[in-house]
């Protein structure tokens, strides 16, 4: 394929995050910005932040930051909690394992529920590690919904309900960053004390932007907190001046189109988007374990209650190599995937399925995953998009239920 140097056409993006940005979000941030006190701007803002809660699901007080999803998980944290804080993690992948290493760099401590990367940690764990904590010595939980590392999602009501019944004061913390406005999350029904998120996944919007929503029990925590912040700093950003509420100046372009991906969601309605996701990550899956009837690969995430709908991780048995697949597949034929992460470097690659993506999309990325198989000699069962098509013409003929 070295023949191949000249590009034409598009470049697919399937990594999960960042997504596309469809081109209406493009066409809104082509604009020049304005007086940070004009009225017009300061109403778009105000109705982003109006907009944003009902994907949340929250009525609760939510904060952005001109940051990606690490600064939002920073701001959760020094918002919250002390120095020498104790915050229990319930292992899921990367990113759960990396929510931890930033609370100790912050000088807090962690103990991890360690998990096996394959599934999420019982809530019957996380329950009797909270009921033996007697002193009440855990401040919070660090729950990552979905990992996108391992594409396993886990049942955040159900970790709420462990903590009930322990009888637990702790914070519950949840990281929507791969979740939001691709799979439900209801911060306010599933009792969530603060929820963090980002722009460039299932909000269709360039990395940039940085969400923490907070629960009045997290505001009162976060009068007791006494990590250094000043950025982050939530009582800054809840003066009356509007120019505190994003510590100086606002990033107006990305809120612009931010305005217009809220529209797009809305338009298209929460349960639809949730449908969509669900469609093209079970056509994803169909496909996978078709090629991997030849015995090279299969689904990392063992449990079907727990399949992830914006990403899924693709295991390799040992003697095939993740990185090259993924390398191939982005520098010749212009498919960009998710590679392995920590644990699963080089023994995995991901296909993202979320944010502004549909079926010929799709396609298009698994044909070109099959192409590099057959380049590469990894052995597979060739037909897996043939399958995935099936499938979703059949959800068509359904009306769109997957």
């Amino acid at each position: 394929m070295s023949g191949y140097s000249v590009k034409r056409g598009r470049s697919l993006l399937n990594t999960p995050g960042p997504t596309n940005v469809p081109e209406r979000v493009q066409r809104a941030m082509v604009r020049n910005p304005m007086d940070l006190g004009d009225p017009i701007a300061l109403s778009m803002i105000e109705s982003c932040f109006e907009d944003l809660k009902k994907i949340f699901k929250t009525e609760h007080e939510l904060f952005m930051y001109a940051a990606n999803g690490h600064g939002a998980w920073e701001a959760a944290l020094v918002n919250t909690l002390s120095p020498g804080d104790l915050l229990l993690v319930p292992e899921l992948g990367n990113f759960s394992t990396g929510w931890g290493e930033m609370a100790e760099a912050l000088q807090m401590r962690t103990e991890t529920i360690k998990g096996d990367w394959r599934q999420a940690i019982d809530p019957a764990k996380i329950r009797d590690r909270l009921a033996a904590d007697k002193n009440h010595e855990i401040k919070g939980i660090l729950v990552i919904q979905t990992d996108t590392a391992t594409s396993v999602t886990c049942d955040v009501a159900a970790i709420r309900k462990a903590m009930d019944d322990a009888g637990h004061p702790a914070l519950l913390f949840v990281d929507t960053i791969p979740t939001l406005a691709v799979t439900d999350f209801r911060m306010d029904e599933w009792g969530v004390d603060v929820a963090v998120s980002a722009s460039q996944k299932g909000l269709m919007m360039p990395p940039g932007l940085g969400f923490v929503a907070a629960s009045p029990k997290a505001l009162e925590a976060h009068k007791k907190a006494t990590s250094q912040r000043r950025y982050w700093d939530w009582s800054l950003r809840l003066a009356a001046e509007s120019y505190r509420t994003f510590c100086g100046t606002s990033p107006q372009i990305q809120l612009y189109g931010l305005r217009a991906s809220l529209d797009m969601l809305l338009e298209e309605g929460l349960e639809n988007v949730f449908a969509r996701h669900k469609r093209l990550a079970r056509a994803t899956r169909i496909a996978v374990e078709h090629w991997g009837q030849a015995g090279a690969m299969e689904l990392n995430a063992i449990n079907p209650d727990q399949y992830a709908d914006g990403v899924t991780t693709i295991l390799l048995k040992e003697g095939y190599d993740g990185t090259k697949i993924r390398d191939v597949c982005r520098d010749e034929l212009q498919c960009a995937l998710g590679g392995g992460l920590r644990n699963l470097s080089g023994k995995a690659f991901r296909i993202g399925h979320m944010g502004d993506m549909n079926e010929p999309m799709l396609y298009g990325a698994l044909a070109s995953v099959e192409a590099t198989f057959a380049y590469l000699d990894v052995p597979y069962t060739p037909g897996g998009v043939t399958k995935a098509i099936e499938y979703l013409v059949e959800c068509r003929k359904r009306g769109g239920k997957a």
